[in-house]
């Protein structure tokens, strides 16, 4: 099942029928069983034209998060750590993420509250003050506030690598920034875990020509995705439920910086994809 957040509602796509959902979206998707409680209320529901529903979620469509935070884990696949060694090496840090890669607790940090979200079609950002810029493709879950994956989407956590590069220190500044996260199009919603073999796709467009394609299997990644969302929920409590975006195994070559205007196009098998524009935030003056 897919689920889409939109401005007249919440569109469920399921057996080639659609479905139009007007609950508040924190309580549509925090539900004990997400899955079941779709299956349940699609009983005697009357479904919606394809036409009217494609045109919900083409015209209409929003990022599929409410009061939600977004969390994000590092270094959990091995290409991922190659890369952030290769960052920090000049400031003398690149063992730290060898040890993190081994170590039994993950690297886990706050990435974006839902109004610095974008969505599929919307637009995100580079920093001004970072030489390094790229984004990062990410299978997303959703974990309701019991501590229980219901659904997952995909995620791009863009990031500046020079910044975080110069100091590990400065990863807040490197991932947190206005349009630094964007998820969607969709909570895909299944009865059982997202295969291992499900693979990721991204490809950046510059003036309409392929700079980079690439593709991973989640297989790839050194934790499971209960144990991230275990160590996300050992000390923290989520009324609404919350996002983790579960790190990423596709890296642009180091000559790579991403240009306003690219294009960034992410792929999850089953999930969809997360096509985003790159933009610049406008320079505002600080006063006082």
């Amino acid at each position: 099942m897919h689920l889409y957040k939109t401005n007249k509602g919440a569109v469920l796509h399921s057996d080639e029928e659609y479905y139009l959902f007007t609950d508040g979206w924190d309580t549509l998707i925090n539900q004990p069983d997400l899955y079941s409680y779709l299956l349940q209320h699609l009983q005697g529901m009357e479904s919606m034209l394809e036409g009217v529903a494609q045109d919900y979620i083409s015209n209409h469509l929003l990022p599929p998060i409410g009061s939600q935070e977004i969390w994000a884990a590092g270094v959990t696949y091995l290409k991922s750590l190659d890369a952030r060694k290769d960052e920090a090496k000049d400031a003398g840090a690149a063992d730290c993420y060898q040890r993190v890669y081994e170590a039994e607790r993950p690297e886990l940090f706050f990435k974006s509250l839902p109004h610095r979200v974008a969505g599929h079609g919307g637009k995100v950002n580079i920093r001004k003050d970072s030489e390094w810029n790229v984004p990062e493709p990410e299978l997303t879950l959703y974990i309701n506030s019991n501590g229980n994956i219901q659904a997952y989407t995909i995620g791009n956590d863009m990031s500046s690598r020079s910044i975080e590069g110069e100091n590990p220190l400065y990863l807040p500044q490197a991932k947190v920034y206005e349009r630094s996260a964007a998820i969607g199009p969709c909570l895909y919603i299944i009865k059982d875990t997202i295969p291992s073999e499900t693979e990721i796709k991204l490809s950046i467009y510059r003036n309409g020509i392929s700079m980079y394609k690439g593709n991973t299997p989640i297989s790839r990644m050194k934790r499971s995705l209960k144990e991230l969302a275990e160590y996300l929920f050992s000390e923290c409590d989520f009324a609404a439920g919350v996002f983790l975006m579960t790190g990423t195994c596709l890296v642009p070559p180091d000559d790579f910086n991403l240009q306003e205007n690219d294009e960034a196009v992410i792929s999850i098998d089953g999930i969809g994809t997360l096509k985003n524009t790159v933009a610049v935030k406008e320079t505002r003056s600080v006063t006082g």
